[in-house]
């Protein structure tokens, strides 16, 4: 089957485009220092795993939503997340003057 003469995109171009995009959310998340950046590459995994869960939705449901409504939940757990990680950075910057990951030490002895 030719996808450029149906107009469907295949299940594996989705597939590549969420590796690609987990795998940036990964490399942010690891590599980065600031507190801000590691927000941000936590919500582009979790939009990652939102086109997965579209596009498995999409291609093995058909009539069914269950992969919209699972998006769905992870959008609302993404934008909570957000808030209060956002708020805990807020907090943390008011005492410290700083979002440099390494300078929070709150928690040692």
């Amino acid at each position: 089957m030719n996808f450029f003469t149906t107009g469907q995109v295949p299940l594996q171009a989705y597939l590549l485009v969420a590796a690609f995009l987990f795998c940036i959310g990964i490399w942010g998340l690891i590599n980065s220092r600031n507190a801000v950046r590691v927000l941000m590459s936590i919500e582009l995994m979790l939009n990652a795993v939102n086109i997965n869960l579209m596009a498995f939705s999409s291609y093995l449901d058909g009539d069914l939503i269950r992969g919209q409504v699972f998006t769905i939940f992870v959008i609302t757990v993404a934008a909570a997340e957000a808030a209060v990680g956002l708020a805990i950075l807020l907090s943390l910057y008011r005492n410290r003057v700083t979002v440099d990951m390494e300078r929070f030490n709150l928690l040692r002895w």
